[in-house]
């Protein structure tokens, strides 16, 4: 989980629905990104009370993917997974993911959505950033669930659908399948999301 200066609040209640899985043998890494002292201090405080469950690392602002290419490299788990700190796991995710990851090397799935609006549903199309598509039909970075094999041989871009990118370059190399689970619940009704806001300026220009 790579978090930069997101409301603590939202962090907290990320942290929590990882430690209340049903399947408990995971390490959660969280990369702060350069937040500030603010965030920092409590995002340190929260983890050293859960240390036998929780790796944390602070580093300088360097974006999403970097943080989450470093947490591959130092993850010890025969998988790995995401959540973005504004997001939440139901609690059968961990356990779900692995039943359905088996004789496959990486997954992705439809979420549960948390919107405000039905326009909260649509996204930019990462190939013509002026159209929306529906969330169902897009790769999310949190829903992504393999073989640390695969994280290792691929590293995430820089930049908007650095998870969609990923998840093509996979389908080059592995096994890979896209599901229907919706047991990642991907809150959506969050005005500052790096989605609402590159999907507000689209409008704005359009």
């Amino acid at each position: 989980m790579a978090v930069f200066n997101t409301d603590f609040y939202y962090i907290k209640r990320a942290i929590d629905s990882v430690l209340n899985q049903d399947f408990q043998d995971f390490e959660l890494i969280i990369i702060d990104d350069g937040s500030n002292d603010h965030n920092r201090e409590l995002l340190l405080q929260y983890a050293h009370k859960h240390e036998d469950k929780i790796v944390y690392i602070r580093h300088s602002n360097r974006g999403q993917s970097a943080s989450i290419n470093r947490a591959v490299l130092i993850s010890a788990g025969e998988y790995v997974t995401i959540l973005d700190g504004d997001d939440e796991y139901k609690t059968n995710h961990l356990s779900s993911c692995l039943q359905a990851v088996k004789n496959l090397d990486l997954i992705c799935s439809t979420t549960e959505t948390i919107v405000d609006t039905h326009e909260d549903y649509l996204v930019p199309d990462k190939n013509d950033l002026t159209k929306l598509i529906h969330l169902d039909d897009a790769i999310l970075f949190g829903t992504l669930f393999g073989l640390k094999k695969v994280f290792n041989s691929i590293n995430f871009k820089t930049g908007f659908a650095a998870d969609a990118d990923f998840y093509e370059k996979a389908k080059e190399q592995y096994r890979v399948k896209k599901l229907n689970l919706r047991t990642y619940v991907y809150h959506r009704n969050i005005p500052n999301s790096i989605c609402s806001t590159l999907k507000k300026a689209n409008l704005i220009n359009s």
